[in-house]
């Protein structure tokens, strides 16, 4: 069967819907057609992205309670923390807990001889009967949780220590274990606590008494069903999303991230200052960890390597680290930290958004095209079974710092072949040395005061999907200006992986930003003969997560939906119509494209496909309005057989959302569905895929 790019108009479904925004109703006629395919979803279409953007993944995935557990930061008072910079964008930095002194500030100092890891370590001064030490407090606890530790300690016999969790201000709300007595040598010393009671400000206390001194060199508090230092609750969310790939470690954070320092005994690892976020990163996820973190979610993992104060050798090392023999230099490395076999990584990204004035080790088109192909013989020296996918901006996103711009094609044609086209600049002078070549994009969601709230749900719905268009639209150019984009790497051409991207609303994940995901993702199936790699950032943020407990939120539902019934396998066809998407009457903002998104079917959008096996045909369609909506189909090539079924994410209020602590305000909901009989129905508010049994004798396959 022919591929055929599902943007091309046709003949007709018929559909009746009310015309959003219009006094009168409008007749939409469409076809479904089968006989019209597109490349099959690819199991990377709904992949997550990840970096440690300052506290997020120590906040949500990462199960380590305490921060800066290996004493970075001296301990003071409250108020005379050393003053931590903006990030390189000029936002504040992350804030973290603070270790506190315990019987005054004067009985700690911060011991440059023999620390145990990084520049000192803590030292305490004991004094009698009166406890001293420091606390850290702003943990999250459940009563009748476990909780398991271990503290790295040395100093005087005289000194009796203890640590104790604390958790309400009683007398009995604490739980105390007292050590052995410390030494001359650092010693790793485990504990384990219950909650008595639930807590969102229980509090970690070391302290001594007695005589003399004792240090500490590092201390850990997780909860005991960690999963090797993964929250169970939250990768378990994770993995039933089947997201296919998680794109790791970075992002902004990974161009001044040397992999190497975060090898080997996790506790001795010296911590980093990461400056692209202006945080602290205490390097206890390694390369090793994120590893068996894509090992736990079930997802392979992709690779972005160093490529902003990194060079071509690191990145050679890294490939070797993760997929060389145990026999090779690295893999022996690997082999001696309990890795013996090879990890194995198939993707592998150079560079994150080099183009970028917030990136650390920003440079020119010229010059980075020199650096990446460097990269890409180190790399794949090192492995030559690997796919590289290089880091490209299309003309649409690049401009000056303090340009605002709403792009359309017209407004960008001038930008090709520039310093502001990274990626015709790859396949101008790169061409050999990649797989495929990345595209990032984040939209935020407008205000639109004076639109009517039918016009301001669909526009609001719309505008993150107008990226994916313009993204099409630019490929297009591309591929005229560049015919070898179809046949390069022995015929199987480059795709494209836009491996993050995000639609930031006012008020969170809800319903209606549900709706707007929805259509993103029916964009992105409409072009899979090139774009197959996706990464949603971040992979945390289809949750709502506290210190305790975990949810999946609207956006996660959007996910699960699509990756469960148009995922990995699933055929696109041809679903065309005679109503084009209008032109934003409410234009805002900027960095939004000036395109039109969704199929001609307004005010909904529609997608079709079939089933891997082709047995089902399956039909997503997003109501972006306040009204139900019913459609009438024409299907000339197929027919169905019978009920089919239909699972939709839907609730009565666009602001309903899920909270952790809070009776869940949307579901996925799964319903049998009519006998199609040329016509389905929607309800207003609500994305559905329905999948009916094709009748055997007609299929379209």
């Amino acid at each position: 069967m022919r591929r055929v790019h599902l943007l091309q108009a046709g003949c007709c479904l018929a559909l009746v819907a009310a015309s959003v925004g219009a006094g009168q109703a409008q007749a939409i006629r469409a076809t479904i057609d089968t006989s019209r395919i597109s490349a099959a979803v690819t199991p990377y279409e709904y992949g997550m992205f990840i970096e440690p953007i300052g506290g997020l993944v120590n906040r949500t995935l990462w199960a380590e309670m305490l921060d800066d557990r290996k004493f970075y930061y001296p301990i003071c008072a409250e108020g005379k923390d050393e003053k931590v910079p903006d990030t390189v964008e000029g936002r504040p930095a992350a804030q973290f807990r603070k270790w506190r002194p315990i019987g005054g500030e004067d009985a700690i100092v911060m011991d440059g001889d023999d620390p145990f890891v990084g520049t000192h370590s803590p030292k305490v001064a004991v004094l009698g009967d009166s406890p001293r030490g420091f606390s850290q407090g702003g943990m999250g606890v459940v009563a009748g949780k476990a909780y398991v530790g271990r503290i790295f300690l040395s100093g005087d016999s005289g000194a009796k220590v203890q640590v104790a969790l604390v958790w309400g201000d009683g007398p009995q709300d604490r739980q105390v274990v007292r050590l052995p007595a410390p030494g001359a040598k650092w010693t790793e010393l485990p504990f384990r606590f219950t909650a008595g009671k639930a807590s969102s400000d229980a509090r970690l206390e070391v302290t001594g008494t007695g005589s003399e001194h004792f240090r500490v060199g590092a201390v850990s508090l997780m909860p005991a069903d960690n999963i090797n230092g993964w929250r169970a609750d939250v990768t378990a969310i994770a993995k039933s999303l089947n997201s296919g790939f998680w794109r790791l470690p970075g992002g902004n954070f990974l161009s001044n991230w040397d992999w190497h320092q975060a090898l080997g005994p996790r506790d001795k690892r010296v911590p980093m200052f990461d400056h692209a976020w202006s945080a602290m990163q205490t390097n206890d996820i390694g390369m090793d960890e994120w590893m068996d973190l894509t090992r736990i979610l079930g997802v392979e993992p992709y690779v972005t390597v160093n490529a902003g104060l990194g060079d071509a050798n690191s990145a050679a090392e890294e490939v070797e680290y993760l997929n060389g023999a145990p026999t090779s230099e690295w893999g022996a490395k690997r082999a001696a930290n309990g890795h013996r076999a090879p990890y194995g990584v198939k993707w592998w990204n150079i560079g994150n958004e080099p183009y970028g004035w917030w990136q650390i080790g920003k440079t020119s088109l010229d010059y980075y095209l020199m650096k990446h192909k460097n990269f890409a013989v180190a790399m794949r020296a090192k492995d030559p079974g690997i796919t590289l996918i290089a880091s490209g901006a299309m003309p649409d996103q690049l401009h000056p710092r303090d340009v605002k711009e709403n792009p359309s094609l017209g407004s960008i044609q001038h930008k090709f072949g520039t310093e502001e086209d990274w990626t015709g600049g790859f396949f101008a002078k790169a061409m050999g040395t990649f797989d495929g070549i990345t595209e990032h994009y984040y939209d935020r969601g407008e205000e639109r005061p004076n639109a009517p709230a039918d016009e301001e749900l669909i526009e609001f719905a719309r505008s993150p999907s107008n990226n994916v268009r313009m993204k099409a639209e630019e490929w297009n150019i591309y591929r005229q200006r560049f015919p070898a984009i179809r046949e390069a790497n022995g015929g199987k051409g480059i795709f494209l992986s836009m491996d993050e991207y995000a639609y930031m609303a006012k008020d969170g994940a809800t319903l209606k930003s549900a709706l707007a995901y929805s259509m993103v993702i029916q964009e992105m199936l409409r072009h899979t003969d090139f774009l197959t790699m996706a990464a949603f950032t971040t992979g945390t943020s289809t949750m709502d997560i506290s210190a305790t407990d975990a949810v999946m939120n609207t956006t996660g539902l959007v996910f699960k939906l699509y990756g469960e019934h148009f995922g990995a396998g699933t055929v696109p066809v041809g679903l065309e119509g005679n109503v084009r998407q209008p032109d934003p009457k409410h234009v805002v903002g900027s960095a939004h494209p000036q395109v039109k998104a969704g199929s001609a079917t307004w005010p909904l959008d529609m997608i079709a496909g079939l089933s891997p096996d082709g047995r089902y045909l399956r039909i997503g369609v997003v109501n972006a309005t306040f009204k139900s909506q019913s459609v009438a189909i024409d299907m000339p090539h197929v027919r169905t057989r019978g009920q089919g079924k239909v699972w939709r994410i839907t609730a009565k209020s666009l602001s309903a959302a899920n909270k952790v602590g809070a009776k869940p305000g949307v579901t996925i909901t799964e319903a049998a569905a009519p006998a199609m009989n040329g016509r389905l129905t929607v309800p207003p508010m609500s994305t559905s895929i329905f999948e009916y049994p094709i009748d055997g004798a007609q299929g379209g396959r």
